[in-house]
């Protein structure tokens, strides 16, 4: 891993990159925070744990873990109680920001990540119907083993393969409120996930045949957890690169060795700063 020595001089090209589809933006919950208006939903992993377990509460050994909290509320106050939970905190969707609105006017875009549960970005895509979402879907009162859901730009349920119709595909892996609030939070949402993971299955196909001539900038996103981590090893597997992601200087270990193990080049902008400098605006 090496910082770049003028990251800002880097932003203009990138966001050029972006606009002609040869870089995939990897959104994170950190970009929510850039509005003028207070956001209305958690930002992070520890802020989403904390509005879950004011309202369910978890024993002091797992408070800190959104997973295991989530799974303790699922196991003791039953699955209907985290999902009701979940659909209250992320009921309100915040305000479209300007990178938002820049990415979905990109017609040349073909592929976006959005790593939160939030609805902001397919708020954004309101006006065109040339686009969809794909999320993971939770195993929760299903029969079979179902990994994937794919959705219209209309908000309806529809087969995995009409995504390949969709000038840009949205890609929710943790799964997304909107339309479905089916979310992946708990520790047994993702264990058959996990188990299949490194065989790529939960990842879209159409994800993994884009990724293999482009690279990712991450924009929002903290690598300080582990479920994150792995979620975005796995994403990025096969990818051609170069891959970049803009971030605090605050990284911890974890952090430092994964951007090491992935060849992800840090810029060190605030997202502020960096915003205009990608648009052109």
């Amino acid at each position: 891993m090496t910082a770049s020595a003028d990251p800002r001089s880097l932003l203009t090209p990138l966001g050029q990159a972006i606009a002609e589809g040869r870089l995939i933006p990897f959104l994170g919950p950190d970009l929510l925070e850039t509005g003028e208006a207070e956001c209305p939903v958690p930002t992070s992993t520890r802020g989403l744990v904390e509005r879950l377990t004011a309202r369910v509460g978890v024993p002091g050994r797992i408070r800190g873990n959104l997973w295991a909290s989530a799974q303790y509320i699922e196991t003791y106050r039953h699955r209907t109680t985290l999902v009701k939970l979940m659909t209250e905190i992320f009921k309100e969707t915040p305000p479209v920001g300007p990178l938002h609105r820049w990415l979905a006017g990109l017609s040349g875009l073909p592929l976006i990540v959005d790593s939160w549960y939030d609805a902001t970005l397919s708020e954004a895509f309101k006006g065109r119907s040339d686009w969809g979402q794909v999320q993971a879907a939770s195993r929760h009162g299903l029969a079979e083993v179902v990994f994937l859901r794919a959705i219209s730009a209309a908000g309806v349920e529809v087969p995995l393969d009409a995504a390949a119709a969709w000038k840009t595909l949205l890609y929710k892996p943790h799964g997304a409120i909107w339309p479905l609030a089916d979310m992946l939070v708990s520790d047994s949402d993702y264990v058959e996930a996990l188990t299949e993971i490194d065989i790529q299955t939960p990842i879209p196909l159409p994800v993994q045949e884009i990724r293999a001539t482009r690279g990712f900038l991450f924009l929002g996103c903290r690598f300080h957890d582990q479920m994150l981590r792995i979620y975005a090893r796995q994403i990025l597997k096969r990818s051609a690169g170069p891959h970049y992601a803009l971030l605090p200087e605050d990284l911890t270990r974890n952090e430092l060795r994964f951007l090491d193990e992935l060849s992800i080049t840090p810029l060190f902008v605030d997202l502020e700063t960096a915003i205009p400098l990608l648009i052109g605006g």
